[in-house]
């Protein structure tokens, strides 16, 4: 999608600035500043997996929330506190199971990946 804007398009900004970062600073820096460009080519990559998939991770979540019958995640917290899926523990458990993969899945899928 790049209506109303041109190419490059924000995700191929961001990939391109990481990739920079990766290619060029990361190699011929090092100590403080080298931790600190991969911190930053780390938060790129965040950006663009949230980017490409947050879309469809909201969709799911969603419909995640309305099969257990509340609107957010606030009210999701407030009726784990008062106990109200207890005769329901493998659903709920299975539903928050497929939201942390999900968070997983744009802040490290390497975390997956690999097995944990």
């Amino acid at each position: 999608m790049t209506a109303p804007h041109d190419v490059p398009t924000a995700m191929q900004l961001l990939e391109a600035v990481r990739e920079w970062i990766d290619r060029e600073v990361i190699p011929s820096t090092d100590g403080r500043l080298r931790f600190h460009a991969r911190v930053a080519s780390n938060v790129l990559g965040m950006v663009e997996r949230e980017m490409e998939l947050g879309p469809a991770q909201q969709a799911a979540h969603d419909v995640r929330l309305a099969q257990l019958g509340v609107a957010s995640d606030a009210e999701l917290a407030a009726a784990i506190r008062r106990r109200e899926f207890d005769d329901r523990a493998d659903e709920l458990r299975s539903l928050l199971t497929e939201a942390v993969l999900d968070k997983l899945a744009v802040a490290n899928p390497r975390y997956v990946s690999d097995g944990g």
